[in-house]
């Protein structure tokens, strides 16, 4: 972390720099940004719903009801922090839009508050030692950690939400469970059954924990919201709890305005520090980044890692939180750049970025 570097203050505290303060020029800057906002390199349509119905809808094993909420989505939009300092912003930074499978960073990074804080104790213990719920009782499930779910290895077998488990089997087939660790499967049922599980042990909704732990401290503002599906109501201490989806599969996840996505990007650009106040341990973001050797391009849940250059003109180093209609929180040590871009289309994802770097002098 070097000298310059800036933690904004709450609500609109950004400090806005020009490219040439900040290290960039702005005419390689500025063709970034023509690029992102090419209509012709724009990734998904409007209306969401739509957009994911004919993706995944006529799958042979999801019978795409949609349980939770979806909404029309806005114009292509981002922006770009150098060193804390926000030096540029195009589209719509302020819109609440959903972000997909960006929602299971936000999960994975409450799991990392009940780590730091030894509600979990292990990652590598068995969920079933801390969450008495039913979902692990049998002997295949009783064999699955912390670390198992957060790798997205878990091979959980059972039914969540009325969904099977193989319904958002992104290539539609039935893959029985095998021994949990011995392959990773992107699996929204599985990631849903530790959003439970994590609702279980903390025993408040993880909206209240998220914002109370995280969101708050780093100024967020109180326009996100994280959403389950209409039958994903729980009994917690005789309380009902909603239990939050990790994903925009059938609806609901993290909707949130891509400044707040920026501060979130910062927070893990910065290994979990927030100005003087480590909110997460480095210990967990060093976790969090390790390579899973069964889908060595992820950490834990979204946390999508460089090593093998998925993003070719991106240092190895780099990092991004990734979701559906390239909902990306690019964040990258090496130049002390956090990115935020939603709509663009993944196939224009490394154009983009390689003309942002191509900025930095």
């Amino acid at each position: 972390m070097t000298e310059e570097t800036f933690f904004p203050a709450a609500g609109d505290g950004w400090v806005r720099r020009s490219a040439a303060d900040a290290g960039m020029d702005a005419d390689d800057l500025q063709r970034a940004i023509d690029f992102a906002v090419d209509p012709a390199h724009e990734g998904f349509g409007r209306d969401l719903q739509a957009e994911w119905d004919a993706s995944n809808g006529g799958k042979q094993y999801d019978d795409g009801i949609t349980y939770g909420p979806y909404q029309e989505r806005g114009e292509a939009t981002g922006l770009i922090l150098r060193r804390g300092y926000l030096i540029a912003e195009w589209g719509a930074p302020e819109r609440v839009d959903m972000t997909f499978s960006v929602s299971k960073s936000f999960l994975s990074t409450v799991a990392g508050l009940a780590w730091d804080r030894s509600l979990i104790g292990d990652i590598d213990e068995p969920i079933c030692e801390t969450v008495h719920d039913g979902g692990y009782v049998s002997a295949h499930n009783r064999q699955i950690t912390w670390n198992h779910a957060l790798r997205q290895t878990s091979e959980w077998d059972g039914s969540l939400w009325d969904k099977h488990y193989s319904a958002s089997n992104p290539d539609d087939e039935l893959l029985e469970p095998i021994t949990p660790g011995t392959r990773y499967e992107y699996n929204d049922v599985r990631v849903n059954r530790l959003s439970l599980s994590l609702l279980r042990l903390w025993k408040r909704p993880l909206p209240d924990v998220l914002r109370e732990f995280v969101m708050d401290p780093i100024g967020a503002s109180y326009t996100w919201q994280w959403h389950g599906y209409e039958n994903s109501w729980v009994d917690v201490k005789g309380q009902r709890m909603h239990s939050v989806s990790g994903g925009g599969h059938w609806g609901g996840g993290m909707w949130i305005s891509a400044y707040d996505q920026a501060r979130f990007g910062l927070l893990s650009l910065r290994r979990g520090r927030w100005g003087q106040r480590q909110i997460l341990s480095d210990e967990w973001i060093s976790m969090a980044t390790t390579p899973t050797g069964l889908g060595s391009d992820f950490g834990f849940m979204n946390w999508t890692l460089n090593t093998n250059r998925v993003v070719p003109s991106a240092p190895a180093n780099s990092f991004f939180h990734s979701g559906a209609g390239t909902n990306r929180i690019y964040g990258d040590p090496e130049n002390e750049l956090v990115v935020v871009s939603r709509w663009l289309s993944g196939d224009h994802y490394d154009g983009f970025i390689s003309r942002v770097l191509a900025s930095v002098r």
